[in-house]
């Protein structure tokens, strides 16, 4: 089915400058995410490679690189926060169809093969759709009440050792200017009942993507500059203190906390590659399609509080 609402041209947007690209080289160390390892040496997973079809995936990653070299001038930074071994949840933005590649790759070639949970018309595509459920993505059926069994299907691939990456907006912002929109609740569930049933925290990062909406796919030359963070894990630690008293499944007000803490530090982090302040009449509402007051949360998000080159003050 098709989402509610039109996605805004990329004319209502500008271009990430190359000045504003030297301005976070100035701050932060910026690699080529379309290259295997590249922060360096590390230990690859080498049980989740040899497990993940490795043919399939290295001719996927290569496709992917060469379209994404092809088409833009890829910088990253925060890739050094990708766990080598272990559980982690990845929640990424989702401005463009970009936004569901880059972050792929850049963790594929960082060594690790999560899972990612994706709408199902993608693995219905022509070849690249056989290709996408090879490499471990997990068809979303959207609009079909099946909201729960995606949630738990998710919790399933986290509890048997596997990362996952999910898209939490559900479907490309809606923002008349592409900031992040209103998240689906399914992220704080997922985070929340899969670290109650594991024992811990698992680890929760925001990948934020921005430039690929200034592309012309029709002719992307010259190619555009685009930016992504891996950022530092965010802390929601205290909302599983009193995790053996919650009954059947986490309360909501916990759930839509953790939710708005995502989104919010989405916000802070584009607002830092964009170089720019986002609306302040609020954020965009997929339901109303409309900008509402941004919820207060129960902990400061700031990239004061929360430097994402560094360790999460916790």
């Amino acid at each position: 089915m098709v989402s509610p609402g039109k996605v805004s041209p990329g004319s209502n947007v500008s271009p990430l400058s190359d000045e504003q690209v030297g301005r976070l080289a100035r701050t932060h160390r910026l690699v080529d995410p379309t290259h295997p390892l590249p922060t360096g040496r590390r230990t690859v997973n080498t049980v989740e490679v040899n497990g993940q079809n490795p043919r399939a995936t290295a001719r996927l990653l290569a496709g992917t690189a060469w379209v994404v070299r092809g088409r833009t001038k890829l910088k990253a930074w925060g890739l050094d926060h990708v766990p080598e071994n272990g559980v982690f949840i990845t929640a990424a933005t989702h401005v463009t169809q970009f936004d569901v590649f880059i972050p792929m790759m850049s963790l594929f070639h960082q060594g690790r093969r999560p899972r990612y949970m994706a709408k199902a018309e993608l693995s219905r595509w022509p070849v690249l759709g056989s290709w996408f459920r090879l490499v471990g993505m997990q068809p979303v059926e959207r609009h079909k009440g099946e909201a729960r069994a995606i949630e738990e299907e998710s919790i399933s691939i986290l509890s048997s050792g596997r990362p996952l990456t999910v898209w939490p907006e559900g479907t490309v912002t809606r923002d008349p200017y592409r900031w992040p929109m209103s998240l689906k609740p399914g992220l704080g569930y997922i985070a929340l009942e899969a670290s109650r049933r594991l024992g811990y925290e698992i680890p929760l990062y925001c990948a934020v993507t921005w430039g690929a909406a200034s592309i012309n796919h029709f002719w992307p030359w010259p190619r555009k500059n685009v930016v992504m963070c891996f950022d530092c894990s965010l802390p929601y630690g205290d909302l599983l203190k009193d995790a053996d008293s919650w009954g059947a499944q986490p309360p909501k007000g916990l759930i839509m906390e953790l939710v708005n803490r995502v989104r919010q530090r989405m916000e802070n982090i584009m607002a830092e590659i964009r170089g720019e302040r986002p609306p302040e009449e609020g954020m965009w509402d997929y339901r109303t399609m409309s900008r509402v007051p941004r919820p207060e949360l129960g902990i400061d998000v700031s990239l004061e509080a929360l430097p994402d080159d560094g360790d999460p003050l916790r």
